[in-house]
């Protein structure tokens, strides 16, 4: 990155939220306001291209965007807002995005990245042109202005304590574990998965190899289903589509035995949570994501940013206290 690697920590919720299995959740990083750095009459093109348009976390990082350029307008500041997105996750679409992006005059790119490597070449081509980017969820390997994210190896070791004490509350000290992800590639799935398997290091459960299904919901229901066929006592979906296939799969099942937690909010989830399917899910702040994300394009073109490198916007755990 381009300045020195900084962790902004999140505050406390007001609300105190309660993780299940009774520790508390970090919160969203605090909003930036509408800065006045950049000047009143200034106009400035700015894309967000996420990985896909099946997921609602992608919505909800579109409507912090449109909250923030709502923002900017009431300071003077005009900014001419795309969101731009494959309608599933691949590299060549995203790159072909990103392409066109810059084809159209973009300013700044707000990206989250498919995979870290696959699209470098296009953000060199779009950083020679004069192109700012910033990363909201999922960086690549290519030096940004700032990246808004989730710690997301903490927040996948969380979800691996919350299914380990739950698991061990139900009588259960040992068993298969499966876990569902989107690929081999995406860095915040990844690094999700790592946190989640070591959570389980030292306990006798054991996990079994990952399945990766690319985010689809249906796919990733058929794996869960495979896992609970082995015989697993537990189940991650590291994705909100994983999620909602892992919850699925449990729901099919119906035996009661199966405990799943899961990464994400949607409706979807929060009703298999408030229905008992899913035991808990590590929900991210996208709008804070994309709020924030743009108050730091529009700075950053201003030439005014001073923010930091890295910004960690916060998970809370979400049970069904709170779904």
């Amino acid at each position: 990155m381009k300045k020195t690697l900084a962790l902004v920590l999140a505050c406390a919720m007001a609300l105190g939220l309660v993780a299940c299995g009774g520790s508390a959740s970090s919160a969203p990083a605090a909003s930036k306001p509408a800065s006045s750095a950049a000047a009143a009459g200034e106009s400035y093109k700015v894309y967000l291209i996420t990985m896909d348009q099946m997921d609602q976390h992608w919505v909800n990082v579109n409507a912090g965007c449109q909250a923030a350029v709502k923002e900017l307008a009431d300071k003077g500041v005009k900014i001419d807002y795309t969101w731009s997105a494959p309608d599933v996750k691949d590299d060549a679409k995203q790159i072909e995005l990103i392409n066109n992006a810059v084809a159209d005059g973009a300013q700044a790119l707000l990206l989250a990245a498919n995979g870290p490597d696959a699209v470098t070449s296009a953000l060199q081509e779009a950083a020679d042109a004069g192109v700012k980017i910033i990363y909201v969820d999922s960086p690549a390997n290519f030096d940004a202005e700032q990246t808004l994210a989730t710690d997301n190896k903490a927040a996948g070791s969380t979800a691996g304590t919350e299914l380990i004490k739950a698991l061990k509350d139900a009588g259960t000290t040992s068993g298969k574990i499966g876990i569902v992800s989107v690929n081999t590639a995406t860095a915040s799935t990844v690094a999700r998965e790592e946190g989640f398997r070591a959570a389980f290091e030292g306990t006798d459960f054991e996990l079994l190899e990952t399945q990766y299904c690319d985010g689809d919901a249906s796919r990733s229901q058929d794996a869960a289903t495979n896992f609970i066929a082995q015989g697993c006592v537990g189940l991650f979906g590291a994705n909100e589509g994983s999620t909602v296939g892992v919850g699925n799969a449990i729901k099919e099942d119906g035996s009661g035995k199966i405990i799943g937690a899961g990464f994400d909010k949607s409706d979807a989830i929060l009703t298999l949570i408030k229905d008992g399917y899913l035991l808990c899910t590590m929900a991210q702040n996208p709008d804070v994501m994309g709020h924030d994300g743009m108050m730091t394009a529009a700075e950053v073109l201003a030439g005014t940013f001073k923010g930091e490198a890295n910004v960690d916007t916060g998970v809370t755990v979400v049970t069904k206290e709170l779904a």
